[in-house]
């Protein structure tokens, strides 16, 4: 398979996370040592360019390499008040037109408002520019509260860190949850995180620095989701009160248990609806939730989509 060409716009004045998150997602290789992915930093403003921190970034490649790119990712913008260059523009309508994915990070949703490619659409952006963006483009439907919004051609996501969600999604669907994992691991950062209920998002075990048993506890329900796990027999296993352990477990996680759980069992249903072709009945009985309607009526709540389509969804990313 020939390598999946991604162009990620550079700027004056880019901060360098934001042009690192890309760049850490899409070249980190394989267990054979290759990636999958042929990166290429483009300057929207010449081949030398001051980042926000003071040092300068060098690159050979233009705004041209745009149209020789599968997926265009821009990974901010300097200033939402500020237009960007129409070159850029132009190139960014000229790939949207031939079908190419465009990808804006943080304030990059700003650029791809500016190239009128958001009209009509769910977008995100950055929560302190959300307000803004939503009365100076009002055709733009924004969610301020997700990581990221996928509509197909166009996706956007919300800022600094929700970039590498954002990112391991666009692997999670052009390779895999296992590569996108493997990209993860390396980056020391979790493959998911929950982040709002319309994205294909799952909710991983929470982090609980020095509660070592909490921890082993939750391992022990993730990897057992098939039986009943009802609050207080798990309030028994953790040596806590009821009451206490549901205080504990909110200010840990900042939910319930209920909720936790019904997540990880959604979670998943999403990895084998993408991995294998067990059918429904199957699924929820493995995931703990007794029967295909329960599965439906739950996933369809959290996903907006039912199972079905979203395995049909998967195989087709990866036809």
């Amino acid at each position: 398979m020939s390598a999946i060409r991604i162009a990620v716009v550079a700027f004056e004045g880019i901060l360098p996370f934001h042009l690192a998150v890309p760049c850490g997602v899409f070249q980190s290789p394989t267990p054979e040592g290759k990636s999958p992915f042929r990166l290429r930093v483009c300057s929207a403003e010449g081949r030398q360019l001051h980042s926000a921190s003071g040092f300068t970034i060098g690159t050979p490649y233009g705004l041209d390499e745009l149209g020789r790119s599968d997926i265009i990712i821009v990974p901010s913008w300097r200033d939402p008040d500020e237009t960007p260059p129409t070159e850029l523009l132009a190139q960014l309508r000229r790939a949207a037109a031939r079908g190419k994915r465009i990808v804006g990070l943080c304030l990059g949703a700003y650029v791809l408002a500016h190239a009128g490619l958001l009209d009509g659409r769910r977008a995100t952006t950055h929560w302190a520019w959300a307000e803004a963006l939503v009365h100076r483009f009002p055709d733009i439907t924004v969610d301020a509260d997700v990581l990221y919004v996928d509509e197909g051609q166009v996706v956007t996501s919300a800022g600094a860190a929700a970039g590498i969600d954002c990112c391991l999604h666009i692997v999670r669907q052009m390779l895999g949850a296992e590569a996108a994992n493997r990209v993860a691991r390396r980056m020391v950062v979790p493959p998911v995180r929950g982040g709002g209920q319309a994205q294909f998002i799952e909710r991983p075990l929470p982090d609980a620095p020095g509660d070592h048993r909490m921890a082993r506890l939750l391992e022990h329900v993730q990897r057992h989701l098939q039986e009943e796990h009802d609050l207080d027999t798990i309030a028994e296993k953790a040596a806590m009160s009821r009451r206490s352990f549901t205080r504990h477990f909110r200010q840990l996680t900042g939910g319930s248990f209920g909720d936790w759980l019904l997540a990880q069992r959604l979670a998943e249903a999403q990895r084998l609806l993408e991995t294998t072709r067990l059918p429904l009945e199957r699924i929820a009985a493995d995931i703990g939730l007794g029967s295909p309607v329960t599965l439906r009526q739950q996933f369809q709540r959290a996903y907006r989509t039912s199972p079905a389509n979203y395995r049909r969804t998967f195989c087709a990313m990866r036809e």
